[in-house]
């Protein structure tokens, strides 16, 4: 039955190939490392004469990739003769492997999910293991993995309520996939009991926490701080908008229209979770009559501008720790909200909208200690921020409580090690 079923999976993506390649040319009209190193979604790839054995990590997309960071590290350290693969799906999270300034890490597409596709990749790459990120379950890549006995591991593993629904309308492919895994490292308790649910072995599957609460921060932070409050001026007040999606901009600008009424040369930095939103932003600037300017312009920021477009990728954590009040996107429309711990680990006080369903667990850590604040429209939003900037003791009070709540759940990294040393032993 599953191998019917995975041939009909098969042909299904077989089909969804076309739609995908030529999302890739759409997109790449804007973004043009969409229609770059193509091939490497085939399984053919440059990888050379390596004699280092190799772990491999899949972190879909930027978000991904940053909680697979301090794991990185680890890695890197632990094992200094293996060679670190970092697959993505997108070239934003590629941007972001290929910022980690260390030869012992590698980045590549994932190939599509065909067999033929796998086959030449994992012929190509050789890998000693495969610690795949979150929610990422590929029948064909998983059952080559297993023949070729490479170990699978799904760390910092969640699954929605929403996704668990899904997959139990393909339930016997599910559960078959998923019993080639080795290991499922779930966020939660909650996470654990859903994959349970979905057929996997109680034995197989681990509570680990949130790769996310282990956040690295620079050792250089606070002079890289320094330079860009230097930049606005250290005596404007800053707020940002981190992580924001098509739909939140308007909401934002016009909320720090509002804001200036009460603090005249406050600013906004309004970074956008993808930066192709930048077009947008700035006409929305234009019809709001906003001054700003684009980071990756290098312009100089002057008392005329309020607002600045982080349009790069890579540099959010540093811009949450330049500012004084953060608002974190994902979360005023429908889309499950975005990573809170980055500015709480910053002792910021931290606003989101509503719609904080992909972040449940920290989400609710916070909201236990009163460590974080909701809105649902521009006029909260404005509300809440010029309260923040303009109250020092209550931004302190909540920001603290909010970096103590993160410090309290680290270490996540060093239970991971742990369980993938095995698989490690020479």
């Amino acid at each position: 039955m599953f191998i019917k079923l995975r041939y009909l999976y098969t042909f299904v993506i077989f089909i969804l190939v076309p739609v995908a390649l030529f999302r890739l040319f759409l997109f790449g009209s804007k973004n043009f490392a969409y229609r770059q190193r193509w091939k490497e979604r085939f399984g053919s790839l440059s990888w050379g004469k390596k004699d280092n054995p190799v772990i491999w990590i899949h972190a879909v997309s930027v978000g991904e990739v940053n909680a697979a960071s301090p794991l990185i590290s680890g890695l890197l350290e632990e094992y200094p003769n293996h060679l670190l693969l970092v697959t993505t799906v997108t070239p934003t999270g590629a941007t972001i492997v290929e910022k980690m300034i260390n030869s012992n890490v590698k980045h590549r597409y994932l190939p599509y999910d065909l067999p033929f596709s796998v086959k030449k990749f994992l012929n190509t790459v050789k890998p000693s293991i495969l610690l795949t990120m979150e929610t990422e379950i590929w029948p064909n890549l998983y059952q080559t993995c297993s023949d070729l006995k490479i170990p699978i591991l799904i760390i910092n593993a969640r699954l929605s309520k929403r996704s668990a629904k899904r997959y139990r309308f393909v339930s016997k492919l599910m559960k078959k996939t998923l019993s080639l895994v080795d290991i499922i490292a779930a966020q939660t308790k909650i996470d654990a009991g859903r994959f349970i649910s979905l057929g996997v072995s109680s034995e197989k599957v681990l509570i680990t926490g949130n790769l996310k609460f282990d956040v690295n921060l620079p050792p250089n932070l606070k002079e890289q701080v320094q330079s860009v409050k230097q930049y606005f001026s250290e005596v404007r007040p800053v707020w940002i908008a981190g992580s924001t999606h098509y739909g939140e901009n308007e909401i934002i600008l016009k909320a720090h229209i509002q804001v200036m009424k009460v603090s005249p040369d406050a600013i906004l930095i309004l970074a956008p979770r993808h930066p192709d939103q930048t077009d947008k932003i700035e006409f929305l600037c234009k019809e709001l009559q906003l001054n700003f300017v684009k980071h990756s312009n290098q312009k100089m920021f002057t008392i005329e501008h309020s607002v600045y477009i982080l349009d790069t990728l890579g540099e959010l954590l540093l811009h949450y720790a330049a500012s004084q009040v953060a608002f974190v996107g994902g979360s005023l429309i429908a889309k499950g909200g975005q990573n809170i711990i980055e500015p709480a680990s910053l002792g910021l006080p931290v606003i989101t909208g509503p719609y904080m369903f992909n972040f449940t667990e920290i989400n609710e850590l916070l909201s236990e200690q009163d460590a974080i604040a909701y809105v649902s429209n521009e006029q909260e939003l404005a509300q809440k921020v010029c309260m923040f900037l303009s109250n020092d003791n209550e931004r302190h009070d909540i920001g603290e409580t909010g970096r103590k709540v993160v410090e309290a759940n680290k270490g996540n990294v060093i239970r991971l090690m742990k369980i993938i040393k095995p698989y490690l032993l020479d």
